[in-house]
């Protein structure tokens, strides 16, 4: 969308001021209010520390609003720590007074294969499992897996062999 589809409407002191976006008109500092509704909505229980929150999309549709001023509401509530974005899970309710958020999920895969490794129940040589087994196992996407495989090549524990799979160093 071009900077000329933003148009200003509303000028008047006593008016709110409204941001036309597309088609959608949003009034300005909605994302305040949004923010204030979702951090009510995390704080009281509705979405306890690790639930993962609604899609961007289905926030804007919600409150009525374009999925930009739902970002900057997220963001603000991932400043105050009440959200964690988490690769291949999307954003889950946190709490500011926990002491860490979860590790993402690559390292936890990444951290439980290097484990199997060091255990010597996979040795140098062995097939790792695929990223379609470990995106059902662990219910994350490929790209995730992806990851998961790169910390451990980058440790030089494991080597990808073109069209074989990934093996054992």
């Amino acid at each position: 969308m071009s900077i000329a589809a933003y148009t200003v409407v509303g000028r008047l002191p006593d008016e709110k001021r409204t941001v036309r976006v597309g088609s959608r008109a949003t009034p300005w500092g909605a994302y305040k209010t949004i923010t204030d509704a979702l951090r009510r909505r995390i704080t009281e229980g509705e979405f306890p520390p690790g639930t993962q929150l609604l899609s961007e999309a289905e926030l804007g549709s919600e409150y009525g609003v374009a999925r930009n001023t739902v970002r900057r509401a997220l963001a603000d509530l991932e400043n105050e720590g009440l959200l964690v974005t988490m690769p291949g899970r999307g954003r889950l309710a946190s709490s500011p007074d926990s002491p860490q958020s979860p590790a993402p999920a690559f390292r936890r895969i990444s951290t439980d294969l290097r484990a199997t490794i060091e255990r010597g129940e996979l040795r140098r040589g062995d097939v790792l499992p695929s990223e379609a087994d470990l995106t059902k196992d662990y219910g994350v996407s490929r790209w995730t897996a992806r990851q998961a495989f790169t910390v451990l090549e980058d440790a030089g524990l494991i080597e990808t062999r073109q069209g074989r799979g990934r093996f054992v160093k």
